[in-house]
């Protein structure tokens, strides 16, 4: 059985990944890293993804209309834009220039989560100044809520304490992730922007006083920042004790239906259905037009104790929005409760690893414990949490709302 403590499977000093990265910049680690077959297949399916016209996600191939409108949601879109105009002053000229790509660009789409650079959109923040970062951090307050706003920071400083614990800050600190601004910040007119790298893609797209933030991977490996200090913190347990809270209320039929695989890495499962990069996420990078079909249980089936606790997991998955933005999309997503499919792979007991799927026509969300990446655990572990957020039906990234904004 795993071990609970992620230092039980700490890479001895001289693995051969950890040389590869040590002393040397992200470029030079990327390159060695991406002179792998393996990589290089991963990065040309994913560009083959990139170049396809979004559509968006769906169940069944075919974009369900009219889920989605153009609203006021009390979103303070003064303040992101003052923020986001700060930011760009503290860019030279021709930084500026790579940071910055018009409101449709399909870089919107490029993002990635493991450590490696997969591509060079945009500006690394690492390799940005002092004054860039702190503007980024409130360009980041600005678009979230004080729990969302902590909760990044603190997955960027998660990527950091990896880094220590291999002596690898080189590659992995708490500014090795890609910054990009779409559109030109506006309280009227559509932009926004993104980061992603290791274990954080968040993509925020505004207009006017509405706000969109999908896709969003959030991960960690380990789930613990453990120095000794106040930055020493546990992340994700709301979200898998509020998931396994809601599967243990089922009764034994219910959990059986929503059972898709008893095994993490089930034999049954089909090849599209497990991969090394995504496990067994479904809505990762460069998913955005993949055909997820509805599994497992209908949440018209819960009752109401069961209902209330599925609602009080999304909210948990949305708490990065601030509160108007949240509101609005909390009541959007109760709408189609009678249309939520709730679905699960692995065991549900008190220690058991598992992954589930919440997902109706406007959300897609997953979490999954994995196996380790940085670190050895062969099996799912406790301590190695990816989620992924999504809007179904074409409003990823807000292109639904961008696309009723260009036909008024």
């Amino acid at each position: 059985m795993t071990s609970r403590n992620f230092r039980d499977y700490l890479m001895p000093a001289d693995a051969h990944r950890i040389g590869l990265a040590r002393g040397v910049d992200v470029h030079t680690y990327g390159e060695r890293m991406l002179a792998t077959d393996k990589a290089q297949k991963l990065k040309a399916h994913w560009q083959a993804m990139l170049d396809e016209t979004f559509r968006g996600i769906t169940s069944n191939g075919e974009i369900q209309p009219d889920l989605y409108r153009l609203q006021d949601e009390g979103f303070a879109v003064e303040n992101a834009v003052a923020a986001a105009q700060a930011l760009l002053q503290t860019l030279a000229p021709e930084v500026q220039i790579e940071a910055c790509y018009p409101i449709e660009a399909k870089q919107w789409r490029a993002w990635y989560n493991p450590e490696i650079p997969f591509n060079d959109y945009g500006v690394r923040l690492e390799e940005t100044s002092t004054a860039t970062r702190e503007a980024f951090l409130k360009l980041l307050r600005s678009c979230t809520s004080e729990r969302g706003f902590i909760k990044v920071q603190q997955l960027m400083d998660a990527n950091h304490f990896l880094g220590e614990l291999y002596d690898l800050t080189n590659i992995m600190n708490r500014w090795s992730f890609h910054f990009m601004l779409f559109g030109e910040p506006s309280a009227t007119q559509p932009w926004g922007w993104n980061i992603y790298g290791h274990h954080v893609a968040f993509c925020c797209f505004i207009i006017g006083r509405q706000l969109v933030i999908a896709p969003i991977f959030m991960g960690v490996e380990p789930n613990v920042i453990a120095r000794g200090d106040d930055t020493d913190c546990v992340l994700f347990t709301e979200e898998e004790q509020r998931g396994l809270a809601l599967m243990q209320s089922l009764n034994p039929d219910q959990q059986a239906r929503a059972t898709l695989y008893q095994q993490m890495e089930d034999p049954l499962m089909p090849p599209e259905r497990f991969n090394f990069a995504d496990q067994r996420h479904l809505g990762g990078a460069f998913q955005d037009n993949r055909v997820i079909p509805l599994e497992g249980i209908c949440a018209a089936e819960f009752n109401a104790s069961q209902r209330a606790s599925l609602m009080e997991t999304i909210r948990v998955f949305l708490d990065f929005l601030p509160d108007g933005p949240r509101e609005a999309r909390l009541k959007q997503i109760e709408q189609h409760l009678e249309s939520t499919w709730w679905s699960w792979i692995g065991g549900c007991g008190n220690d058991d690893v598992f992954y589930y799927r919440i997902q109706s026509p406007v959300v897609l969300l997953e979490f999954d414990h994995h196996s380790g990446m940085w670190l050895t655990n062969e099996e799912p572990a406790r301590f190695h949490i990816h989620t992924i957020t999504r809007i179904p039906n074409g409003n990823d990234y807000g292109k639904a709302l961008l696309m009723q904004y260009q036909k008024q």
